[in-house]
């Protein structure tokens, strides 16, 4: 497959875009070190006319956040019938939004933390869930890389967060706040990949800065646990994944209770691909370089090239 024409795609208007664009440059690299005849765009407006313009093989998708991993993308894509890296439509828009993938989870008996999900667009700011007690975690209904994600302590923070998080979402989420270890599990096609013990070193829990910055957290392979936790944490993985109709790959974060009992958070449908990602972390554990993570995840996509070739 290699000499096959390849567009990555990346930047896009997201809260996460610097870091779509260090995923984009990271797998631009790879591939083309690979022998793939690479080129990288801008997701803006002229994206349609521009990748029309490529007419490339299979499209490296390096988005992260909405327009990325909501489906959108997704969309224009099998409109223009060119394969891409990634799950497809109707399963990127699921689990991009948290309350519908929660919501799933608990009617499937994962184990997941109580929330509740509030509509800022009205004007008016909301109480305090009467439903959960503080502290909380609020976040986004649609955003991921920890954007947007803060610890609420006091019914002033609460207020404070809920005026500051209205001037850019509509939605949002607050949670139960489980103090424990967090925890993340990769999937690779259908390979569990071992467990990876995240310990932050800036903002006392995995955020964006703990997730990004050089130094801001510390990952820990395999993780330090018994093989009864690690096998539960890789099964409900799996399990996540093949709920939500993803493919290729995913990674799905957990938080551990001091008692031992495991909470699924959320999970992430285009794990991040930078020096401090936890995916290609996992896979180098295994022995999968960079380069042949990458080349496997754009060989899914041709793969789908040629399934629509026969067809």
């Amino acid at each position: 497959m290699r000499g096959k024409k390849i567009a990555v795609v990346m930047g896009g208007a997201s809260s996460e875009r610097e870091v779509s664009i260090a995923t984009g440059n990271e797998a631009a690299r790879a591939l083309t070190s690979l022998g793939y005849d690479v080129q990288t765009l801008d997701y803006d407006a002229a994206f349609i006319d521009a990748i029309r313009s490529i007419a490339p093989d299979a499209v490296f998708n390096a988005l992260h956040g909405p327009g990325g991993e909501d489906g959108q993308i997704q969309a224009i894509l099998d409109f223009l019938n060119i394969p891409y890296t990634g799950s497809g439509v109707e399963a990127s828009a699921l689990a991009l939004d948290k309350h519908l993938t929660k919501k799933l989870f608990a009617a499937e008996g994962f184990p997941t933390v109580a929330w509740d999900v509030f509509d800022l667009s009205g004007g008016t700011l909301p109480l305090l869930p009467g439903t959960l007690g503080l502290p909380l975690v609020v976040k986004p209904r649609n955003e991921g890389s920890a954007a947007g994600v803060t610890i609420v302590q006091t019914h002033e923070e609460w207020t404070q967060t809920m005026i500051d998080v209205s001037k850019t979402h509509s939605e949002i989420l607050a949670e139960e706040y489980i103090p424990g270890r967090e925890f993340t599990v990769g999937i690779l096609g259908e390979e569990v990949l071992p467990v990876i013990e995240i310990l932050p070193n800036l903002d006392g829990f995995y955020s964006y800065a703990a997730k990004y910055e050089p130094g801001g957290s510390t990952h820990v392979i395999p993780a330090e646990i018994d093989e009864d936790l690690t096998a539960r944490l890789q099964m409900l993985a799996l399990s996540a994944h093949r709920l939500l109709g993803l493919r290729d790959y995913s990674r799905t974060d957990f938080i551990v209770s001091a008692e031992g009992r495991p909470h699924l958070l959320e999970v992430n449908t285009l794990p991040g691909l930078t020096p401090t990602s936890c995916l290609p972390d996992a896979c180098r554990f295994i022995g999968i370089s960079f380069e042949a993570l990458v080349d496997r995840l754009i060989g899914y996509a041709l793969e789908r090239t040629d399934l629509r070739a026969v067809s």
